[in-house]
């Protein structure tokens, strides 16, 4: 290509313009660099971004559209909406220098902290709905680096639902609340989404997972992370290499079964902002380590499946994840309004060294997220809001609109001028990867997007029979809501083309008769692939019960040595451990001492809890065999399959529940101090799922 720079003078200043940006030297030295809103550098502030010489405009062109968006809203009132969710700050800890493969500085230096903000939340519920609906849940984290702010905009489900962007309104309608009558809210149990989804083959993938306990998670400490989409790193030479974002936590995987948590949601709406909170406030601060998925086009050309569709993943087995990184949340905001329900993140928010796919969903999900954050906090000055803007200094030529806290200084307003201020840096400053683009224009959907089913069928293959019954499970009740037959008739036909089995289970769910002829598939699903472990939840437990909440249920007379030895155990494991008592004051433990209670039992129910432990000597269990709420304790406790400990005393209350016959593995009987490890060693498993058939 030719070289068609100009060398222009602008008062003491000579600058080279065109084809590679500019440079710039003054009599008193160099200039301090452009950056946009969010403190990155400007490589090129004259050009926008477009396929070819003469080809169209990108629409991932961020700086051009964070320019031009400032600008069209700089006069007021001229105004351009995850709702509920819950956020801490906390830091990314790098554990490598990764300068080979990217030359994004917060992946530089071994060992070096970066502040983030991470946010969590539901998507289909309003702001005041409850926390454990299933749902996909949010999980964004903003990195505050020192070249400007990165929105790493993910959720606990690598997949989506749809591929093209274009179908995002029509998704969004449909699972929210139906507009004639208002209802439901906070859940797809209705014929409006499953109407959508059984016309949207390409929804398959995304709906398994979402059926799954993935989408009911015990906290968001228990749950993975996923960046969804394919990314670009580029290093110092400009080699791009493909990267799939996952974070892992520390303390595994864990989930609730759905009659645990309608209860939860009944006995504690708030059960996982409260978790986060609780965990936070006692030091126990949750951690994740980031992996990365990192290929090159070679990889990317010979996978099964295309990396640009957003409804497929990369198994794990194909692909190792390398952890390179951990994320550390050790701070509550001081006023959830002013961090959580302030904070604006953008996919479109990166910094150089990182870059985006061809992915379509991607790309209009950095369109879109611009506008919504206008929308939602009503000016676009919003990266002026504290926990919005970055750490480093922003330098830039925007101004005015709605509470602009920063104006440029002096008279100076507009780029090139002759009197001073920032310019764009083209050595430091972003440049977006030179991938070469060429085709007609069409609205299509690429050929390697077609197969809807196979990977929704490996994923299934891939679960342990406990969550196979649990997708099973979801699909029917769900369906069991719709109110058209010819909905539930048009989904279980699509479900033959994952597995036979699936499908026949939820028919026989629903009760009915015969199933449905099955649903032609665009391309013919594979039955060859393997199975892969690291999409099962229980297959990639804990190692442990530690960060855990582990019930106690007293009455008086109970055993003063054996709850100190629970206690004494429980803190050496970094177990929680909650007393739960007939009265909110307390019992009087055998040895005479005064026991204070955490909570009173008809507000703690076993839901709240991972494991529980009945301690009463015989007549408390009598006692408990009289309260209802004792009962109701015991029995959704072997309900959910959870460990239940207790002494010899307990056993009028299992009499009166029915449970003295019904004891299996999952109980175990405390007798002396050494018990108390025991019990913990146990619960490490978090559930007896033995028991679960039986009570099918």
């Amino acid at each position: 290509m030719a070289d068609n720079r100009e060398q222009v003078q602008y008062g003491d200043e000579r600058v080279d313009r065109g084809g590679g940006g500019e440079t710039h030297q003054t009599a008193g030295g160099e200039r301090p660099s452009l950056t946009t809103q969010q403190g990155v550098v400007v490589g090129d502030d004259q050009n926008t971004l477009r396929v070819g010489e003469r080809g169209p405009a990108l629409l991932e062109d961020f700086h051009f559209r964070e320019k031009l968006f400032h600008f069209d809203h700089e006069r007021i009132p001229e105004r351009i909406v995850h709702a509920r969710g819950y956020g801490a700050h906390g830091y990314f800890e790098t554990f490598e220098s990764l300068a080979d493969i990217t030359r994004a500085d917060v992946f530089q230096r071994a060992g070096e902290r970066t502040p983030v903000f991470v946010r969590f939340s539901t998507v289909v519920g309003n702001k005041g709905s409850f926390d454990l609906a299933r749902d996909v849940r949010g999980f964004a984290t903003k990195f505050y680096t020192r070249e400007g702010n990165w929105d790493l905009v993910g959720n606990n489900i690598p997949v989506f639902f749809i591929q093209d962007p274009i179908k995002f309104p029509d998704l969004v309608h449909a699972v929210k609340q139906e507009p004639d009558r208002g209802f439901p809210q906070a859940q797809s149990a209705h014929d409006n989404f499953w109407d959508f989804a059984s016309l949207s083959p390409e929804t398959t993938h995304m709906l398994l997972w979402v059926m799954s306990d993935r989408a009911i998670p015990r906290s968001f400490r228990f749950m993975e992370g996923f960046g969804v989409h394919t990314f670009r790193f580029v290093n110092a030479e400009g080699r791009s290499t493909f990267v799939k974002f996952h974070w892992k936590p520390k303390l595994g995987m864990q989930s609730v079964v759905w009659n645990e948590a309608v209860k939860i949601n009944g006995a504690d709406p708030d059960f996982h902002r409260r978790d986060l909170w609780d965990a936070i406030s006692a030091g126990e601060f949750p951690e994740w380590e980031l992996g990365l998925q990192l290929f090159d086009e070679a990889f990317a050309d010979a996978f099964d499946f295309d990396v640009l569709d957003p409804t497929k993943i990369i198994p794990e087995e194909v692909l190792p994840v390398r952890r390179v990184g951990r994320l550390v949340l050790d701070r509550m905001p001081e006023n959830f309004f002013a961090d959580t329900e302030q904070v604006a993140f953008c996919t479109q928010n990166v910094v150089p060294g990182i870059d985006f796919s061809n992915d379509p969903l991607l790309q209009g999900r950095n369109f879109s997220y611009l506008d919504t954050q206008l929308k939602r906090l009503g000016s676009p000055n919003f990266t002026q809001i504290p926990v919005n803007a970055p750490k480093v200094e922003v330098r830039n030529f925007q101004q005015d609109g709605h509470m602009a806290m920063r104006n440029p200084r002096g008279r100076i307003n507009y780029e090139p001028n002759s009197w001073g201020g920032p310019r764009e840096d083209p050595a430091r400053g972003y440049v977006s990867y030179a991938a070469e683009e060429a085709g007609a224009k069409r609205r299509l959907r690429a050929e390697s997007f077609a197969d809807h089913y196979s990977q929704a069928r490996q994923f299934y293959l891939s679960q342990t029979a406990v969550e196979r019954r649990h997708i099973a499970g979801g699909f029917t009740f769900e369906l069991s809501k719709c109110e058209e037959p010819r909905i539930r008739l048009r989904m279980l036909a699509g479900l033959r083309n994952v597995h036979e089995e699936l499908a026949q289970a939820v028919a026989d769910g629903l009760g009915l008769a015969e199933l449905p002829d099955r649903l032609p598939a665009a391309r013919e699903p594979r039955t060859d692939l393997p199975e892969s472990p690291a999409l099962s939840i229980l297959a990639n437990g804990p190692e442990s019960f530690s960060g855990r909440k582990l019930g106690v249920l007293v009455t008086d007379g109970a055993d003063a040595g054996l709850l100190a030895a629970l206690r004494e155990e429980a803190e050496r494991r970094r177990v929680n451990i909650e007393l739960v008592a007939p009265t909110v004051g307390g019992v009087t433990a055998g040895d005479g001492s005064r026991v204070e209670a955490d909570q009173k039992i008809d507000g703690a129910p076993s839901v709240l809890y991972d494991a529980v432990v009945i301690l009463a000597d015989g007549e408390g269990g009598a006692m408990l065999a009289d309260l209802p709420p004792a009962r109701d304790f015991v029995n959704d406790a072997f309900a959910h399959c959870k460990f239940i400990a207790h002494t010899d005393g307990a056993a009028p209350l299992f009499a009166a529940v029915g449970l003295a016959e019904k004891a299996d593995g999952g109980f175990l009987a405390l007798d002396n101090g050494s018990s108390a490890a025991e019990l913990l060693d146990a619960c490490a498993r978090l559930r007896y799922w033995d028991r679960e058939a039986s009570l099918v």
